[in-house]
């Protein structure tokens, strides 16, 4: 169950304060490196999980209440297929819109490449790499993204949801999560080279809509897996399939990336389409396992 009113704004203290030591000293290490590493990646993306054991560990809150039930088929076909949805349309949009945006051949050539395919690109990249980076991708990054979503929604949006409801909740975990993000942004190497103003407003304008259908459906599936396995999606469609699929093309990263508009209108219109539906979430709190 959820801990006392009481006890939560100090748990948030707590988890927060833990967040700031582990990730800060993350992204130190990350931005000395001046180039992405995997292991300094995956282990930014574990910060949050860390931060909520330990904050676990020191409130005495039970572990169980992260959200570990395994949810109802439904909710994890959701989560797959969200990003898929909002992200679709705008790199269509792109691609029809600037020329030469559309780098299948390379994209095909690099990812048959990959598997000793080269001289068969279209059929090594989409009968082989693609579906592959579909299914075992897929359980690969939901391993790194599982480590922000026991932070933020296993952790983090119950307590926020029990003091500020759930549009507050959303609101307040999405901006939390934005900022979060900001070091890597502007001084290491997550960005796609654009104007740092602009990718920061779209960037954080996405990530607090996204915080909607994510926040929707932990509490909607009383777990964490659907979030977790929303964020792997998006993380496999946008960056890993679609922005490798687009040629940097001029003002092409204005529209498409997750620091371009595109993204932060479709995200955008998903979380209102969540939060209409807010009236569907049960009791108001994720249940305990």
């Amino acid at each position: 169950m959820m801990s006392r009113d009481s006890d939560v704004p100090r748990q948030i203290a707590v988890f927060l304060a833990c967040l700031v030591l582990l990730s800060g000293a993350a992204d130190a290490l990350g931005i000395h490196l001046a180039q992405p590493n995997p292991m300094t990646d995956r282990f930014i993306m574990w910060c949050p999980a860390f931060a909520a054991f330990i904050t676990c560990k020191v409130c005495g809150v039970d572990l169980g209440t992260l959200g570990w039930r395994w949810p109802e088929r439904r909710w994890l076909t959701l989560s797959y297929g969200v990003p898929l949805l909002y992200a679709l349309p705008v790199y269509l949009l792109a691609w029809a819109l600037f020329a030469d945006s559309f780098a299948v051949d390379a994209f095909a050539q690099r990812v048959a490449g990959s598997y000793n395919l080269a001289q068969w690109p279209l059929l090594g990249a989409f009968a082989v790499g693609v579906p592959l980076l579909l299914t075992v991708g897929m359980i690969s990054g939901l391993t790194w993204a599982l480590g922000e979503e026991i932070g933020w929604r296993g952790f983090l949006f119950p307590r926020l949801m029990a003091r500020f409801g759930f549009t507050g909740a959303c609101v307040a975990s999405g901006l939390i999560w934005a900022v979060w993000h900001y070091p890597n942004l502007l001084w290491g190497s997550y960005n796609a080279g654009t104007n740092p103003a602009v990718a920061l407003g779209c960037f954080t304008l996405a990530v607090v809509a996204m915080a909607f259908p994510i926040g929707w459906l932990r509490l909607r599936s009383e777990s964490v897996w659907p979030c977790a396995l929303l964020h792997a999606s998006h993380n496999l469609f946008v960056q890993a399939i679609f922005d490798a699929l687009t040629a940097d093309s001029g003002a092409v990263r204005y529209l498409t990336t997750e620091f371009g508009v595109g993204l932060g209108i479709t995200i955008g219109i998903t979380a209102l389409l969540f939060w209409q539906r807010r009236g569907l979430i049960p009791g108001g709190a994720p249940a305990s396992p």
